[in-house]
């Protein structure tokens, strides 16, 4: 017989036949405040339980169930998340992590699609070769983030600490990166050829200054006041891009194509090897 008790308490949540808990089936059980920390969970399904206030710090939970569990305010500190089968097609079934403390989890390969992490801590958290898209982290702590060759196209990371997060060949389409903090973030690639793609995302606002955008796709984006100071936009593609009122000031623009972006009123006498067409109107 294997008891999860409470973290706080001690109280037994729930009893289970079995002397371990890999490949168990937990679903549809209020776990609230249980004391899983270490645990080998790998293979567990968990459908739709409520795990908000657990302790799973340094629990296995690799290729586990968790589509629609609620992790609200639970601590997750170095916890094992890889190969996780928590993708959504409907609301209902949305892992939800608002509020938790993911510090160091490991998320590889993880299907995590509209997933909900808002507000939550995840610094250095392990997101490579995740599936993110429709994801939802406002306001979240993701500093010093790996999220290489990552799918976060759709994705809610508004008003996110990213600073010197990894995003090398990763697919950021039509992301909301709108007041992001984006400080020395690395958005190049991690071979040659490789790029990063962010299509029609949006960073108004955005801090990006000492950004590595080498070579990156990011055609059709909206950078209307965002901070490009001493980024690194050399050789990347950015037709339709609106650069409206943005700090370009020792932003390196070698081998970009500005004919069709749009640059009024940002400081491009500032800017590094920009070669602006002779008819760019409003520059500053």
């Amino acid at each position: 017989m294997f008891e999860i008790k409470h973290k706080d308490t001690g109280d037994v949540l729930v009893a289970i036949d079995a002397d371990s808990l890999a490949g168990a089936d937990l679903s549809e059980m209020d776990l609230r405040g249980a004391d899983m920390s270490g645990l080998d969970m790998k293979g567990a399904n968990f459908l739709h339980s409520d795990l908000s206030g657990a302790d799973l710090s340094k629990a296995n939970l690799e290729q586990a169930t968790l589509r629609g569990v609620r992790f609200n305010k639970a601590i997750l500190h170095q916890t094992n998340l890889s190969h996780v089968n928590a993708g959504a097609a409907n609301p209902g079934d949305r892992l939800i992590l608002t509020g938790a403390d993911m510090t160091a989890a490991i998320f590889d390969s993880a299907d995590l699609r509209k997933a909900e992490m808002r507000d939550a801590m995840m610094e250095r958290v392990y997101l490579c070769n995740a599936d993110l898209r429709d994801a939802d982290f406002h306001g979240s702590n993701m500093n010093h983030l790996k999220a290489r060759h990552a799918l976060l196209i759709g994705a809610n990371l508004s008003s996110t600490n990213l600073t010197e997060a990894d995003f090398r060949d990763s697919h950021l389409n039509d992301t909301n990166l709108k007041e992001a903090n984006m400080e020395r973030a690395d958005l190049s690639t991690l071979s040659p050829g490789g790029f990063t793609v962010m299509n029609l995302a949006n960073l108004e606002g955005a801090n990006l200054s000492h950004a590595n955008m080498r070579g990156m796709q990011v055609e059709n984006a909206d950078f209307r006041f965002a901070n490009l100071t001493n980024a690194d936009l050399s050789r990347a593609v950015m037709g339709g891009s609106n650069l409206r009122r943005a700090n370009v000031k020792n932003t390196d623009f070698s081998g970009v194509e500005l004919a069709t972006v749009s640059m009024e009123y940002a400081n491009f006498s500032e800017a590094k090897n920009a070669d602006i067409p002779s008819y760019k109107m409003h520059l500053r």
